[in-house]
């Protein structure tokens, strides 16, 4: 099993912009410096615990800070953003890297970034968007010869040389792209069944193990629908991850500092209103209003001692049949942050190393 870093970047409202960017910078060079594998950083427009609007702005900062460790949008909110314009920014950003960029995308689900840039969520326009920018964007990095595309959003023309010397030539460093990721919420997430139609990496998203496992079916099915082997070894898995000397101190130091003021202020009041909370139930008879930073620490997050954590992570792997790599949501510890490096540490120290045997064997799906 690997680990990696997934972030939306969370922050108090009353942060800075700026200091909540360099909280962001720090705890990259970290984890680049603690051996995690990668590190995804998220885009929202409307949401002020959520406020950064352009995650390729600090990928790019933060390669040039670090010297191994993966980074890229997670993800880029395809129907906000022209699909010509930003297949040449992704391009480009592949580059700078030096092959180290990943390309996670998203339909976007925050009613508010609908209403600001006018897109229909409640129908699932948001993921037809989705879908047309990916193709135009990914025609554009493979067709050597001019097309015009016109869809039902977008019309974009990949021209023949003009004048002599004028044409369309950015491609990305990686060949044929930088791997694509796409992260799924909801139980039978349609995101998901892309991700295994297409073969892109799948994320799943801090719910309760039971709910995440149907997001493994939703990948098998658009597997089966291209006749594609779904790898284990590719599902991330998104999971509340606060890690110190004694668990008795974990709990002080997530539930009773900045991640249980996030979740308590924010985050399940947000799926409150979606009425997401049944995901975080392991009794769907469980009241809403029992749904507390509390209650998901001890039934979802993984927090405790090395040993417990360890424990927690081979309970959450075999419940859901096996996963390869655990991501570590991201909280805003500029406060204490000595308290968020030294659970990074331990993770690295004292963790990776023990489940290292966790390792999902690939089954052969046949086609429908």
């Amino acid at each position: 099993m690997q680990f990696g870093y997934f972030t939306m970047p969370s922050h108090p409202p009353e942060r800075p912009l700026k200091d909540g960017h360099e909280w962001d910078l720090q705890v990259i060079r970290w984890l680049d410096e603690l051996g995690f594998t990668e590190a995804w950083i998220g885009e929202h427009h409307t949401a002020p615990w959520e406020p950064h609007p352009s995650p390729d702005l600090l990928v790019a900062q933060a390669l040039m800070q670090t010297k191994n460790i993966r980074l890229g949008p997670g993800g880029f909110l395809l129907p906000y953003h022209h699909p010509a314009e930003l297949a040449n920014r992704v391009a480009m950003l592949d580059h700078i890297s030096g092959g180290r960029l990943n390309f996670g995308i998203a339909a976007s689900g925050l009613p508010s970034d609908w209403a600001m840039f006018n897109v229909d969520g409640m129908t699932g326009v948001n993921r037809d968007m989705t879908r047309e920018a990916l193709d135009i964007i990914l025609k554009l990095w493979s067709s050597p010869e001019p097309f015009d595309y016109k869809g039902k959003f977008w019309h974009v023309t990949k021209p023949d040389t003009m004048f002599g010397f004028l044409k369309p030539h950015i491609k990305p460093l990686q060949s044929p792209h930088p791997p694509i990721g796409v992260a799924g919420l909801s139980k039978g997430s349609d995101t998901l069944k892309l991700a295994g139609e297409k073969g892109y990496i799948p994320m799943s998203l801090n719910l309760n193990p039971a709910y995440v496992s149907s997001h493994w079916e939703s990948v098998e099915i658009g597997a089966a629908k291209s006749g594609r082997t779904p790898d284990r070894n590719q599902w991330r898995m998104v999971r509340e991850v606060f890690v110190a000397d004694t668990d008795e101190e974990a709990m002080r130091l997530s539930v009773g500092s900045s991640m249980g003021r996030m979740m308590r202020e924010y985050f399940l009041p947000l799926l409150a209103q979606f009425g997401f909370l049944e995901f975080l139930k392991v009794d769907p008879n469980v009241a809403d209003s029992d749904v507390t930073p509390e209650y998901c620490a001890q039934h979802n997050w993984i927090v405790g001692s090395p040993k417990t954590v360890i424990e927690k992570i081979e309970k959450i792997y075999h419940e859901v049949g096996g996963f390869g790599q655990l991501l570590v949501f991201g909280f805003d510890y500029v406060e204490n942050p000595k308290a968020w490096r030294h659970s990074l540490e331990l993770l690295s120290k004292e963790v990776m190393p023990k489940v290292q045997h966790l390792k999902p064997k690939a089954v052969k799906l046949a086609a429908e």
